[in-house]
C-alpha cells in the first residue's frame, strides 16, 4: 500500500433519514441528507475514521501518531496518516496525505477534514505545511480539530490561516512584469 492508508472500518447504518454509510473498495461514502452543515453524527463518524486512521501512522521517529478523515463535497470519506522517513523532511503529514489520496482520485472541491492525535491535553492542530495545503482547495472549509476523547474544535480553513495564500493570488494583477531572463 502506498503512503496514504484508506480506512475499511464498518459502521453501523442508522435508522432512516439519519446519515448513512457506506462502502466503495476503498472509500467510506457518507451522506448527510441535504444539510448545508454537517450532521452531530456525520461529524462523530468523521472524527472515528481519523482516529481509526491514526492507527496506521508509521512514525519510528518521533512517535507522534496522527491520522485524518477527508469529506469530499460528494460525501467520499478519504482517510490518510502520517508517514515519516529516516530523511525526516520527507515524511508526509496525515493531512497531505488524505488529500493526495482524494486528489489522486479525481476530486477537488471538500466539505470538511477531521484530524487525530494521542494528545489528551490539547487539540491536534495541522502544521503550517497542512494549513497551506488545505488552503489549496479553498478557504471555507471545515478543519475538525480532535483529542482521542473524540471531543473536538471546529474551525474553517480561514480561521487557522487568516489572510491566506491561495491559488486565485496567482492570477492578480501584478504592479509591473518582470522579464524572464533565465
Amino acid at each position: 500500500m502506498d503512503s496514504y492508508t484508506v480506512s475499511k472500518t464498518t459502521l453501523q447504518t442508522p435508522k432512516a433519514n439519519m446519515d448513512q454509510a457506506k462502502f466503495s473498495e476503498d472509500v467510506m461514502h457518507i451522506k448527510d441528507h441535504g444539510s448545508t452543515h454537517l450532521s452531530q453524527e456525520t461529524v462523530k463518524k468523521l472524527i472515528h475514521q481519523s482516529q481509526e486512521a491514526k492507527q496506521q501512522a508509521y512514525c519510528p521517529y518521533s512517535k507522534f501518531r496522527v491520522g485524518a478523515a477527508l469529506l469530499t463535497s460528494d460525501n467520499c470519506v478519504f482517510t490518510g496518516c502520517n508517514v515519516e522517513n529516516a530523511c525526516y523532511n520527507l515524511g508526509v503529514c496525515a493531512e497531505r496525505n488524505a488529500i493526495s489520496k482524494a486528489v489522486s482520485e479525481g476530486y477537488r472541491s471538500f466539505k470538511a477534514i477531521a484530524i487525530a492525535s494521542d494528545m489528551n491535553d490539547q487539540f491536534i492542530s495541522p502544521c503550517g505545511g497542512c494549513r497551506q495545503f488545505i488552503r489549496e482547495f479553498g478557504s471555507n472549509w471545515d478543519v475538525y480539530l480532535s483529542k482521542p476523547d473524540g471531543s473536538y474544535l471546529k474551525m474553517t480553513v480561514d480561521e487557522l490561516l487568516p489572510v491566506s495564500f491561495g491559488p486565485k493570488e496567482l492570477s492578480m494583477k501584478k504592479v509591473f512584469d518582470i522579464p524572464n531572463e533565465y
